[in-house]
């Protein structure tokens, strides 16, 4: 118990006497020698870089063995030994440091002050500004720096510094996922005048941007969007008053055959009602089998770009959209279908209707409602597990507390038990279909649960239709498209569609309306990209675009009464 207090009180040391003293000592010209150990931590051979940099500094007294000793204890805590680093550190007279030495001991300080649970003193120990921070060293001082600020409670400045890191690709997601959380700790109020108080061009506007919508919060202004981000619409036709500006040639690339064709066809014919409504030009348009398979994706975009496309929308499937993301380049920008592990190419954009979005939308949903203890059911399915984790995650950033997930099968057991052992939930999800709700209802009113708030996904309206049977879902709310809660212009009434076309009928109305806004995303796309608020309202919802080519999607709400959906007036 008595070593981590010793050595906390010595770091604490070292940062008081650095901060006490000015620097009176400038830095010693770097050896060949010492230049070749620093390169090594750069190539990844930080613990080589480390012994290197030792043994030099037993060679040397003064100021020249203080940077060595700076150096290896960086080198040493890069190569995952903190101890060593401790060590070292404690032969550093601070005063005698200064240039990239000098930020490499207030880096490594930070981070063993972080490791040590002291965000405070980790802020203390980062003093420079960034912009006396070698290149080399920058990345990992925001890092530092968010965690630092984050520990201390403020949530925004974490996510700000979080968000300048520039760094590998393979490190984005995971840090784009921490900007996310740290945007969602952040009350209304904040977010929103902290938000208009960002400068053009700072990198955490666009994350704070897509943070209101998910809110229904309007934005301060457009999304921030460098030369290479935008679209090129240069060898378009110039647009109408009202934004509408389609290409002039458009390739569709959809899976017309294989294992997502069924999928495709509700696609492809929404988009086709809502290309034949417009009474405007309209472009050239062709459609390209993908065969569902991301070699499939590939072939059908080379073919698209040489046959004169000049706007691609597709693919569809997930593994197609990820291929085709992955290429270094793309020459015609694309809207794809569906979301890839990787943001959209720079000029695209993607489009989807995953069930991560349901989820974010119920726990929003509830928060803006002032609900706080959830209970979460989810069926046993990809789409309900994918639903109900999204939804505990941002229910948990936004302050609410998740008492109980439940999986149930198709046919729900009894699970009375753990409900009322859950204790006082004001809500609950079901990341259910509708026959599974319909078990569902009864077990939570006799668990003392029907006051409250109860939040389905949109797969809920699978398995329902015979309002005799659907009573028991009356008071779930949840996220529908606006074409079939209150009808779009463009589009006939979905009940009277659904009587004549298969493709607009029960589970696949979803994908028609999903169709119908990729022609309306694609005819409107320039408007989207420069238009501080208000979006496009398309029949799966109102529809944005942020700042990393993500189309944001805020769904209309509707409730069963009597039986039977009925929009909620206050829905989106």
């Amino acid at each position: 118990m008595n070593k981590p207090v010793a050595r906390i009180s010595a770091l604490s040391l070292s940062l008081l006497l650095f901060a006490g003293c000015a620097t009176t000592s400038v830095q010693p010209a770097a050896s060949p020698a010492r230049q070749a150990s620093l390169a090594l931590i750069e190539q990844g051979n930080a613990r080589e870089a480390a012994q290197q940099l030792e043994a030099q500094a037993s060679q040397v007294r003064g100021a020249t063995r203080s940077q060595l000793l700076a150096d290896a204890a960086f080198a040493w805590l890069t190569a995952g030994d903190a101890a060593r680093a401790r060590t070292l550190l404690a032969q550093v007279q601070p005063r005698q440091l200064s240039g990239p030495s000098l930020q490499r001991f207030q880096l490594t300080n930070a981070e063993l002050a972080l490791a040590d649970g002291q965000p405070a003193q980790a802020l203390q120990a980062l003093a420079s500004t960034v912009e006396q921070v070698p290149q080399p060293l920058q990345a990992r001082w925001y890092l530092a720096s968010a965690q630092a600020l984050e520990g201390t409670g403020r949530a925004f400045d974490a996510a700000a510094a979080r968000a300048r890191a520039q760094l590998p690709t393979a490190e984005r997601g995971d840090n784009q996922k921490a900007i996310t959380r740290l945007l969602a700790s952040v009350d209304d109020a904040t977010l929103r005048s902290r938000t208009a108080a960002l400068p053009a061009g700072e990198p955490l506007y666009n994350y704070a941007g897509r943070a209101l919508i998910s809110r229904g919060l309007p934005l301060p202004r457009p999304f921030d969007r460098d030369a290479q981000a935008r679209l090129d619409t240069s060898k378009w036709p110039p647009a109408d008053r009202d934004g509408y500006r389609p290409p002039a040639k458009l390739a569709v690339l959809l899976p017309l055959s294989g294992n997502l064709a069924t999928a495709a066809a509700p696609v492809r014919d929404g988009l086709l009602a809502g290309y034949y409504a417009e009474t405007r030009r309209r472009p050239e348009i062709t459609f390209i089998d993908t065969k569902g398979t991301p070699f499939g994706a590939g072939n059908a975009y080379d073919r698209a770009v040489s046959e004169g496309a000049d706007f691609i929308i597709g693919p569809l499937g997930r593994d197609e959209v990820e291929a085709l993301f992955a290429r270094e380049q793309l020459p015609v920008p694309v809207l794809a279908l569906n979301r890839g592990k990787d943001l959209p190419p720079a000029g695209s954009a993607g489009f989807s209707l995953a069930p991560e979005d349901d989820g974010i939308m119920a726990a929003e949903y509830l928060v803006s409602r002032e609900r706080s203890r959830a209970v979460v059911i989810s069926s046993s399915d990809d789409t309900g597990r994918r639903a109900a984790a999204s939804f505990a995650q941002r229910f948990v950033e936004r302050g609410g507390q998740v008492l109980a997930t439940l999986t149930v099968s198709d046919n729900p057991a009894d699970i009375g038990a753990q409900l009322r052992q859950a204790g006082n939930a004001d809500a609950v999800l079901l990341a259910v279909r509708g026959n599974q709700a319909r078990a569902l209802a009864p077990q939570l009113a006799m668990a003392g649960l029907s006051g409250a708030s109860r939040v389905g996904t949109s797969q809920l309206l699978s398995g329902t239709g015979k309002a005799e049977e659907d009573m028991t879902l009356d008071g779930i709310a949840f996220p529908t498209e606006a074409w079939t809660a209150r009808g779009v212009s463009g589009l006939p009434n979905a009940t009277t569609l659904a009587g004549s076309l298969p493709t607009a009928r029960g589970g696949a109305a979803r994908l028609f309306a999903f169709g119908h806004d990729a022609w309306q995303l694609t005819a409107h796309l320039e408007k989207l990209a420069n238009a501080p608020e208000g979006g496009i309202r398309g029949a799966t919802g109102t529809l944005q675009l942020d700042g990393f080519g993500n189309v944001l999607r805020l769904p209309a709400w509707s409730t069963f009464s009597g039986g039977r959906p009925i929009p909620i007036a206050d829905g989106r």
